[in-house]
This record gives structure tokens, sequence and C-alpha cells, in this order.
């Protein structure tokens, strides 16, 4: 985590990548808390190829890079947290077809407990 003085969090996050750049190999630089709107801000370096391709399919929209490329990310996000919980449904179901309803209620509701009063580190 690096911490660095600016006018807002945008030139921060350019000022980091100007300064970190020269020293270490960074793709992604991001805010550590969300803005006024809920969003996180994220400095993106792309290589050559992959901007040329980002520049030129918002061309052909009509809109800015990192419009689509914001856009772009929070549907990946929104389809991995969909997919999160389909394979979340899927194991449920598997339970369900073996447990009763009620012993999955009651295993759910102790690992939770003893989750929120011994903390574990979680896969990601």
């Amino acid at each position: 985590m690096a911490v660095h003085g600016a006018r807002s969090p945008a030139s921060a996050l350019h000022a980091l990548r100007r300064w970190l750049g020269t020293r270490l190999p960074i793709d992604v630089l991001t805010a550590h808390y969300p803005d006024r709107h809920g969003q996180v801000l994220l400095n993106v370096a792309l290589d050559h190829t992959a901007d040329r391709a980002l520049r030129q399919a918002a061309a052909v929209l009509g809109q800015r890079p990192q419009d689509l490329l914001r856009r772009r990310v929070t549907a990946a996000l929104a389809r991995e947290k969909q997919e999160r919980a389909r394979r979340l449904e899927v194991r449920l179901e598997s339970l369900l077809a073996e447990q009763t309803p009620e012993d999955v209620l009651a295993c759910v509701a102790c690992l939770l407990h003893r989750h929120q009063h011994h903390p574990t580190r979680t896969a990601p």
C-alpha cells in the first residue's frame, strides 16, 4: 500500500503510476476507498496491443476508452458474482438432496456463528 497526496484520487493514482512504473512492474493501481459514487478508481497499464484494441473498440462504439473499459470490467465482475452464486446454489441443491432444509440451515447458522467469533482465512 502506498499513500500519495494529490488534488484527487485519480491524480494520486496517476502520480503513483509515474513514480512506481519505473521501479516495479505494476499492471493495476487502485484507490483503497470508493469515491462518492461508490466506485473504486483503477489506473490500468495496458500493453500496446491491448491499448490499441481498446481504443479501436471504443471508437467503433463512439465511446471513450476508459468508459468502455469501465463497462467491461463492471460486466465481468457481475458475471463472476452470478457464477459464484450459481456454484453455491448447485452445492446447496446437492446438500438438500441428502439433508433436510432444517439441518442445512442449522449447520449454516452454526458455521456463521463460529466464523463471526473465530474468523478463518477463506480461499479466493
